[in-house]
């Protein structure tokens, strides 16, 4: 039996995230991205897509330089709109089109994907340079990739997902 690298573990995880976060998409309106889903005309306060998505986009940028990768530019706005510290607002003026955000997500992604995989396994017994508290609960870049490939994207699609159900459009 051949044995994988890591990269290669966590990307397979990056992509079958990534596949799913392209199926929850399907017949999302544009006009309805940046909205709170509302039930019985109550708006409910849960990550919109176009939160979602941007906010998720941050985060291939950012493992590709930790792993000295070539990344895409983040767009300047799109930390103060979707940054871990950032506020989902009912504000669809404040975000950019869906499109948009969706485009700089899929194109960083894709990008990490394939820089996971050519990425030697040593790289990834490299110390996490957060710090802090995240330094703590994934000491190395191996554990906070897994997170940010795995854990942390699907906890997120999942807030698409309920979001998809309250707005009626169903599973993906």
């Amino acid at each position: 039996m051949s044995s994988r690298s890591l990269g290669n573990i966590i990307a397979d995880s990056l992509q079958l995230s990534v596949g799913y976060a392209e199926r929850l998409l399907r017949d999302v309106p544009a006009d309805q991205a940046a909205r709170f889903a509302r039930v019985g005309g109550v708006a409910v306060e849960s990550n919109h897509p176009a939160f979602i998505y941007g906010h998720l986009s941050l985060y291939a940028p950012k493992v590709l330089w930790q792993l000295s990768a070539p990344a895409p530019p983040i767009p300047v706005y799109f930390d103060n709109l979707f940054s871990k510290d950032a506020t989902c607002r009912d504000e669809p003026d404040l975000y950019p089109p869906l499109q948009e955000i969706t485009a700089f997500f899929f194109e960083g992604h894709r990008m990490l994907a394939g820089a996971l995989r050519s990425t030697p396994n040593d790289t990834f017994d490299k110390p996490n340079p957060a710090g802090g508290k995240m330094a703590e609960r994934f000491p190395t870049l191996g554990s906070v990739q897994t997170f940010y490939c795995g854990g942390h994207i699907m906890m997120h699609l999942g807030q698409m997902s309920a979001w998809r159900r309250m707005m009626g459009l169903g599973n993906a």
